[in-house]
């Protein structure tokens, strides 16, 4: 078994940042917002707090952590950091949120912002460069939607049979659903496959669309990277597996409890990091003076026994390259 969790930085420095909790005798508040549910993130939610406790902060001692967990809905975003502004919290910490990181951005440029993301924040507007963020946000790149085609090409080579693709977006993200759609059609046109796009944004048009592609046949389902669908681990599995349909995911979660594969970088690493950064910047760290990370190694995560059970022989080559693989 083989793990690859790695960020490297780009060049960067640590001065001070004045936060107003330091004037005050009560504990710093640190706004926690992500857009998809708590149950199902509960690992990662435990990744955050670690990297928060490296940095020499625990919750309840020394820092407080609002957690706001969205459930899908984004609609919600604009309102929340509005008041997280106006109650001048200590940081906004958004792991995982291309949305929750831009209406954060929007809402404040005071309030330092620790995000991390799936595109390049550059061109999401959060920083001016990498290495030198020049604001008050800095975080990590985890490129979800950058590896859409490497993720599509191994699809096809684990299901080289399967022609027609359904491609599955939230169209409430509206950043990551542009990204997958803006990606995969070219990647689809290369590979001689026919692209099916269908949207889910609740958990009950989740159960739609699969309806939907059994009815029209998909031969395989590639989910796109979405904070909501990430908190869907369980129903995606159970719901492939009922309908007997390969399909591919941006993280893990979805192959540890039975999705067929994923290829992607680590999230919790992500969510890690983001506590890393929010500790340091507690600590008097500018978000300035923090470059952004980008992540360098991606998994490959293949689940045996799912692809068995689909009657899928994977080939060899294929699995001597896949990072893990669950049998």
């Amino acid at each position: 078994m083989i793990r690859r969790r790695d960020f490297i930085t780009v060049l960067g420095g640590a001065a001070g940042w004045p936060l107003a909790a330091r004037s005050q005798t009560t504990m710093p508040i640190v706004g926690f917002v992500n857009s998809g549910g708590s149950s199902p993130q509960a690992g990662r939610a435990d990744a955050f707090r670690k990297g928060l406790n490296e940095a020499g902060f625990i919750e309840g001692q020394n820092v407080r952590v609002e957690y706001h967990w969205l459930d899908g809905q984004f609609d919600r975003l604009p309102s929340l950091m509005a008041d997280l502004e106006r109650r001048r919290v200590a940081v906004i910490a958004t792991p995982a949120g291309n949305l929750a990181a831009q209406v954060a951005k929007a809402a404040t440029t005071t309030i330092p912002i620790v995000f991390s993301v799936g595109e390049d924040p550059v061109k999401l507007g959060l920083v001016a460069n990498l290495a030198r963020p020049d604001g008050n946000a800095t975080g990590s790149n985890f490129f979800a939607s950058e590896i859409d085609a490497k993720r599509l090409g191994l699809l096809h080579e684990l299901v080289p049979k399967a022609i027609r693709i359904a491609v599955l977006v939230n169209p409430t993200n509206v950043s990551a659903a542009g990204a997958t759609l803006r990606d995969v059609p070219e990647a689809a046109r290369a590979l001689g496959l026919q692209i099916q796009v269908l949207n889910a944004s609740t958990s009950r048009e989740i159960d739609s669309t699969f309806d939907a592609l059994v009815r029209d046949r998909a031969d395989a389902l590639f989910v796109g990277g979405d904070v909501f669908f990430d908190s869907r681990h369980v129903q995606f599995a159970t719901l492939t597996a009922r309908d007997r349909l390969p399909a591919s995911y941006f993280s893990r979660e979805y192959v540890e409890v039975g999705g067929l594969m994923s290829y992607g970088a680590n999230i919790a690493d992500s969510f890690h990091q983001v506590g890393l950064y929010t500790g340091q910047i507690l600590k008097g760290a500018k978000p300035a003076d923090l470059p952004v990370l980008q992540s360098t190694k991606f998994e490959f995560v293949i689940n045996l026994q799912t692809a068995r059970a689909l009657g899928i022989d994977v080939p060899p080559a294929l699995l001597a390259r896949a990072d893990e693989v669950i049998e």
